[in-house]
């Protein structure tokens, strides 16, 4: 897929898919919609002090740096174990380009970003004391086939239903509900009617939430383990 690097109104920059039309993240601004979605209405509302995240996709990696940021935010008083699929890595070139450790004020940033990438796939890596990093390049329905912890927070960044539908319906949702724990969280920056009814039917509790900027609404949804 050819691909083109575009600045979003905050400055930071994302990638853009000429043959789908389709930006990797909000022209509005890349890191307000990171920090938003998957930070304020999601990391910060998990209380574990270990935790496991899976991120369906890894693309450029800012929503990993985003959590990094927050990590050292917070003096690293927990452990994350965090599990990203990319089925279409994005090149060294595009991560230099990107440029995401402009963007943070923690002088390591740009390593921990540059390491993010440059690490093996498929391998459990140490970012930084107690941040661990796997990345598996496969599609997102092999996540089934995958070894994993129970899951206690999912960052569902995939692209919109417009250009990938599949990746918004049952079937998908039902193999991530798989990996979860329960009281699990997934946040996304969807508020499609039709995926809070999957989740709904899935026995999650679905909360909508304001959106990030140019977005009216999101939603997060926490996996029950009884009818609510």
């Amino acid at each position: 897929m050819e691909r083109e690097i575009r600045t979003t109104q905050d400055g930071s920059k994302t990638l853009y898919i000429k043959d789908l039309n389709e930006n990797y993240h909000s022209h509005h601004g890349a890191l307000q919609e990171a920090n938003h979605v998957f930070i304020k209405n999601g990391l910060n509302l998990v209380n574990y002090y270990e935790i496991n995240i899976l991120e369906l996709g890894f693309g450029t990696g800012l929503n990993a740096l985003v959590t990094i940021n927050d990590f050292l935010k917070n003096d690293k008083n927990h452990v994350i174990n965090y599990f990203t699929v990319e089925k279409y890595p994005v090149n060294i070139e595009e991560v230099s380009e990107l440029d995401y450790g402009s963007s943070f004020e923690h002088p390591e940033i740009k390593d921990f970003y540059e390491k993010l990438h440059q690490c093996p796939w498929n391998e459990k890596t140490e970012i930084l004391s107690g941040f661990f990093f796997t990345k598996f390049q496969c599609d997102f329905f092999d996540i089934e086939n995958l070894t994993l912890p129970k899951i206690n927070l999912v960052y569902y960044d995939c692209f919109g239903a417009r250009v990938q539908p599949d990746l918004w319906e049952d079937k998908i949702f039902k193999i991530v509900s798989d990996t979860m724990e329960n009281e699990g969280l997934i946040t996304t920056y969807s508020s499609k009617g039709s995926v809070r009814r999957i989740l709904k039917d899935l026995n999650f509790e679905v909360e909508k939430k304001a959106g990030p900027p140019g977005k009216r609404e999101m939603m997060i949804a926490t996996k029950r383990s009884h009818e609510y």
